[in-house]
């Protein structure tokens, strides 16, 4: 069983700012895996489990708020009595360029509370984590990571979140080494308008039938969602 938690704070006021893009990501997997709608309420977390791609997958969602998240994880690992080796924490970052992803084997919390408390909580910090560049503050970090995205972000906020849950999948099928291979060199495309390739070409935008391509496959483009 791999547990990919998705950081982030509980409440429609939060729901599309930069803090909460680690819960963005694990309902983009969600919505691949057919199991929108369908997280119970259990251990301080909204939890969807289910066999995807051939893996065990527990996605979960802490409604601790951030600061206390490790509240969350530390139950779900207990009752799933899962070993540290198979979690993944999903967490924004304002110390990476907003669209960069990193993958991490271990490591301090990096300022970042919702690390802090699991950290905390487990008294260990020997789990992988993802990390999803949110852009680096121009005022205060708590008001930064509180606000939502620009509107250039919000039009590339799709190709990123599909990228991340391709890296989440990634991680679970292969491990954190081979994830990060992949995935910590990732680009999003620029914002400049004029650099976007054409439709039918890596990162253009959707074609006439609202397909667009990507580096990691073909996506189709609904409502401001992909779906395989």
């Amino acid at each position: 069983m791999k547990l990919v938690v998705g950081l982030g704070n509980p409440g429609s006021q939060y729901a599309r700012t930069r803090h909460n893009i680690g819960w963005q990501a694990i309902d983009r997997v969600a919505d691949r895996a057919g199991w929108s709608g369908r997280g119970r309420q259990r251990d301080a977390s909204s939890v969807a489990m289910g066999r995807y791609k051939g893996l065990d997958l527990t996605l979960v969602k802490p409604l601790t708020f951030m600061n206390d998240s490790g509240i969350a994880v530390r139950k779900v690992l207990a009752r799933e009595h899962a070993p540290l080796g198979d979690l993944l924490v999903v967490a924004d970052d304002f110390a990476l360029p907003f669209g960069k992803l990193r993958f991490r084997e271990g490591g301090g919390h990096g300022g970042h509370n919702g690390l802090r408390s699991i950290i905390d909580e487990l008294e260990n910090e020997k789990f992988s984590r993802l990390r999803i560049g949110i852009g680096e503050p121009g005022r205060g970090g708590a008001d930064h990571v509180l606000s939502t995205f620009a509107p250039d972000e919000v039009a590339r906020l799709d190709e990123l979140l599909d990228a991340a849950a391709d890296a989440i999948e990634m991680w679970a099928a292969e491990g954190t080494s081979k994830a990060s291979n992949r995935f910590n060199m990732f680009e999003l495309r620029p914002a400049d308008a004029s650099r976007v390739a054409a439709p039918g070409e890596v990162d253009g935008p959707p074609d006439a039938a609202g397909i667009r391509r990507t580096r990691t496959g073909w996506r189709r483009i609904r409502l401001g969602r992909s779906e395989d």
